[in-house]
């Protein structure tokens, strides 16, 4: 009786097996039929970016969308300020460190007239809701698997150099819309998030021209083609390719790009020249122009600045002290207030957008500009008389070292 015992689970296995084994056969096949194959790439290295042509095969009449990304990876946040359905302002910071440096979906060809649209939209546009329209949502998958840092930020946090109150981790369903959102943040526009580029045809055969930009990330980069289908979303198997820079490109991995280090040498040099003639490092000029001329995020441009005003501030306060035009005593005073704003500022920057950004930044300069005007007109030089001596010592001075250097 023991051995039967033992046995009868064996012999219930394999009458289960004879039976479940045709209908998994069955299901196998509707998902074979359903299922994406493997993409085709015409070319697998890229030098400073390019553009490759995918091909695969899906199911008939089916949408079929790809999703781009790099290996190499961002830090990128999302600063919740609008007020919710109740009336209430979250001040929320979404934050991940795991956002690919270069994310693309390529959508059919049909859908170009609705990405026209938002691009219309300007910076008013949603990106959960233009994956919705063109049927994207399928095939974004990667930035909805980066785990997510959420932060109840205060005033008094940033004051203090903190983010805030690290928050429980959110649900799946949450993650994916804040990720959206994060994505949204980090790449802004429109066309560099989505792309009208899939040839369908007849028989499920589709071909798509997928461009790196020059200046991207180097290293791997990974595509998969997804589809809605009768059992649910199919994804094809990644297909990679490398792109590779050299020098004088840069790659810079917190600002996830690369740059000629030509451009930004010149640009400093000229800045440092006009900013420590006007008695300050160049950084108000450098900020605007970097952020203008490159597709470099605000933070990483107002924290990359920092150093490089390091260089000129000190060999213009060693040139100044030889001069005598330095008062310690003053610039040690505001030195103090700087030191406490150089705490609260990287906080700010966090949580703040990059039109906010040019916005306060332009502003600053206007006013600054403005002061600065009024107080060359003859008008303000023949008030203030104090300056008059000053500028009338300045030149006595420089006259001396000229003479002093002749001799």
């Amino acid at each position: 009786m023991a051995r039967i015992f033992h046995r009868a689970p064996v012999m219930t296995a394999r009458i289960a097996s004879g039976i479940l084994l045709p209908v998994a056969l069955v299901a196998f096949g509707a998902a074979r039929a359903d299922s994406l194959g493997p993409l085709t790439l015409d070319r697998t290295t890229l030098d400073n970016g390019g553009t490759i042509t995918v091909s695969g095969q899906a199911p008939p009449g089916r949408p079929v969308f790809l999703e781009v990304w790099s290996e190499k990876v961002v830090s990128a946040s999302f600063f919740d300020a609008k007020r919710n359905d109740k009336g209430v302002i979250p001040y929320k910071l979404y934050m991940s460190g795991q956002l690919p440096a270069f994310y693309r979906i390529y959508v059919p060809r049909a859908g170009q007239a609705t990405l026209d649209g938002y691009a219309r939209k300007g910076n008013d546009w949603a990106y959960s809701q233009a994956l919705k329209d063109t049927g994207a949502d399928v095939a974004f998958a990667i930035p909805a698997a980066m785990p997510i840092a959420t932060y109840q930020a205060t005033l008094m946090a940033s004051i203090a150099g903190s983010r805030g109150d690290l928050l429980p981790a959110l649900d799946s369903k949450e993650a994916r819309r804040r990720s959206m959102q994060i994505v949204k943040a980090r790449f802004r526009s429109v066309s560099r998030l989505l792309s009208a580029a899939v040839e369908e045809r007849p028989d499920g055969t589709f071909t798509a021209r997928v461009t790196i930009p020059a200046g991207s990330a180097p290293g791997r980069y990974s595509v998969a083609a997804a589809a809605m289908t009768d059992h649910g979303v199919a994804r094809s198997p990644d297909a990679t390719l490398e792109n590779s820079i050299s020098l004088p490109l840069l790659y810079m991995r917190n600002a996830g790009t690369s740059i000629n280090l030509f451009a930004p040498f010149l640009l400093a040099l000229a800045v440092s020249v006009f900013g420590v003639l006007m008695g300050a490092g160049g950084g108000f000029i450098l900020n605007p122009l970097l952020v203008s001329l490159w597709p470099l995020p605000h933070t990483i441009v107002a924290g990359t600045v920092m150093p490089t005003v390091l260089f000129s501030q000190g060999s213009g306060i060693y040139n100044y002290s030889r001069i005598k035009f330095i008062n310690w005593k003053l610039g040690v005073t505001m030195g103090l207030a700087m030191l406490a704003g150089g705490f609260i500022g990287p906080k700010l920057t966090e949580l703040i957008t990059l039109d906010q950004y040019k916005f306060v930044f332009g502003w600053i300069l206007l006013v600054l500009a403005g002061l600065m005007f009024w107080q060359t007109t003859p008008g303000y030089l023949e008030k203030n008389k104090k300056e008059q001596a000053i500028l009338s010592e300045f030149k006595k001075r420089a006259e001396a070292e000229a003479k002093a250097k002749t001799k």
